[in-house]
């Protein structure tokens, strides 16, 4: 049935980014995540580092805007002021040092790769692909809206750092916010213009992020994740969610996961047709579970006894017992055969 094949896509999609986050068998060795000034990567850095911290996994930060060490990360590495080679050798020497209790896993957070690549240039992908092993996984936040100065040294020829980045990640991440993308789906909905905010605005001056607090929260909670995990066949599998992150006071006091589920599954996208259908579900309860009716009405019984089927009059007798007798006449390429005719 198509609703069985479309649970079953949904549930495999929801489990994909389980195993992405868990960083289980190594789902993805470089992660890229995307968010913006309207919404922060903030609670997907997170969401990484306490799963990391659940499964004992080491976990390295490397920190370009951050003073003080997240409390899931268990080595804190300051990024101003070091040139990429430098950076590469410090985040290595920590690879081999593993401490007492960590998985042979490693987790390396990048929470901001506009520096690094606007000092890296042409030789991003040697920094990125240095880093890699077997048993580390790279998680990078890229600010999609912040201007990347390029070095003197920079080609035109050569293919922006931006670009690198989203063909050497084996998993993308988009970081969206939730109060905006329904208020882009009303819009739709309604066949007007959708909306924009912050610089694709094109105000000068004036900045609208996330929205005043009454909005988001007539929203909803949580932020929109699009997900592009590009598989080693070379298919991508692309889906929509909805991530809801615990509360600050929860985070502090211990590991716990986010929740998670489609954005399809929010009652602002939800399609109205399903809507009905459960309804009409609802509605049948104690009655068996068909895609039809087996049920008559009084009237329809009634309309039922009247119909008068075709060839109705050949079911009677007709004289002495003739009644539905065939009459076949034959043709010139028949061939006669009298016993037959006999019986």
């Amino acid at each position: 049935m198509p609703s069985s094949t479309q649970s079953h896509a949904r549930s495999h999609s929801l489990l994909l980014l389980q195993k992405l986050l868990n960083l289980r068998d190594s789902a993805s060795p470089l992660t890229l995540v995307l968010d913006t000034l309207e919404q922060s990567a903030a609670p997907v850095v997170h969401e990484f580092l306490s799963r990391a911290k659940i499964s004992k996994s080491k976990t390295i930060f490397l920190s370009s805007s951050l003073l003080r060490k997240p409390s899931f990360a268990d080595i804190f590495i300051k990024a101003w002021g070091k040139t990429p080679e430098a950076l590469r050798a410090e985040i290595t020497s920590h690879y081999s040092s593993g401490s007492a209790g960590h998985a042979h896993k490693v987790l390396v957070v990048i929470d901001g790769l506009n520096g690094i690549a606007s000092a890296a240039g042409s030789t991003l992908s040697m920094f990125l692909s240095g880093l890699v092993t077997p048993a580390v996984s790279i998680v990078a936040v890229y600010h999609t809206d912040v201007p990347l100065v390029l070095p003197p040294s920079f080609s035109e020829y050569e293919p922006h750092p931006f670009t690198t980045l989203c063909h050497l990640a084996t998993a993308v991440l988009r970081v969206g916010s939730l109060y905006q993308a329904v208020e882009r789906r009303r819009a739709r909905n309604r066949s007007l213009q959708e909306p924009e905010w912050g610089l694709a605005e094109g105000r000068e001056g004036v900045l609208i992020g996330l929205g005043s607090a009454e909005k988001r929260s007539a929203a909803g909670e949580g932020l929109v994740l699009e997900m592009e995990l590009r598989r080693r066949s070379g298919r991508a599998v692309a889906e929509t969610f909805v991530l809801v992150s615990q509360s600050a006071a929860a985070q502090d006091s211990k590991a716990q996961t986010s929740r998670l589920y489609l954005l399809s599954d929010h009652p602002a996208f939800r399609d109205p047709s399903d809507t009905d259908q459960e309804g009409a579900a609802d509605e049948g309860d104690g009655e068996m579970e068909t895609t039809f009716n087996l049920g008559l009405t009084e009237k329809q019984r009634r309309d039922r006894e009247g119909i008068v089927l075709p060839y109705f009059d050949a079911q009677t007798d007709i004289g002495a017992g003739e009644g539905g007798r065939i009459i076949y006449e034959m043709g010139r390429e028949d061939d006669f055969d009298d016993e037959e005719d006999e019986i």
